[in-house]
C-alpha cells in the first residue's frame, strides 16, 4: 500500500471517529449506537482490505482493474451483510430504538468508506490510463 494512501486513511479514520465520538458524547445513545464504534472500526478495516486487495492484484496485472475493484466490492458487500445479519441473530432486531440507530451507523459508515475507497482508487488512475493512451504525433 502506498504511504499516500495511508496517510489519507489516517486521516479519514480520524476524523470519522472524531465526529463520532463528538455525536455520542453530545446527543448519546439517541443518535449514536453503543456498538458504532466497532461498526466504524469494522468498515475501516474492510476498506482497507478490500484497497489492499485491488492494489495487489492490479499490480500483478493492470488489466485486471475492473475485476480487481468489483471484487473488493463484492467482499465489502458480503461482510457488511454478514454484520448487520450477526446483530440480528444477536437480538438486535428486537430492540425497535436500537435498531434504527445501529442501522444508520452501519449505512453511513459503510458509505463513508465505500466513497473513501473510490476516491482514493480513481485518483489513482492516471497512471495507467497515462500508459494506455496513443501518443500523437
Amino acid at each position: 500500500m502506498s504511504t499516500r494512501f495511508l496517510t489519507h486513511f489516517s486521516a479519514f479514520a480520524l476524523v470519522s471517529f472524531a465526529v463520532l465520538f463528538g455525536l455520542r458524547a453530545g446527543f448519546g445513545a439517541a443518535v449514536v449506537h453503543p456498538l458504532a464504534p466497532y461498526v466504524l472500526g469494522a468498515l475501516l478495516a474492510l476498506t482497507l482490505l478490500t484497497y489492499w486487495f485491488t492494489a495487489r492484484t492490479t499490480r500483478r496485472s493492470p488489466d485486471n482493474f475492473l475485476a480487481a475493484y468489483f471484487g473488493g466490492v463484492g467482499l465489502r458487500l458480503v461482510l457488511g451483510i454478514g454484520m448487520v445479519l450477526a446483530y440480528f441473530y444477536t437480538g438486535g432486531i428486537n430492540d425497535d430504538h436500537g435498531l434504527l440507530t445501529f442501522l444508520g451507523a452501519f449505512f453511513l459508515g459503510y458509505f463513508l468508506c465505500a466513497g473513501f475507497e473510490i476516491w482514493a482508487i480513481f485518483s489513482n488512475l492516471r497512471p495507467f490510463s497515462a500508459k494506455q493512451l496513443p501518443k500523437s504525433e
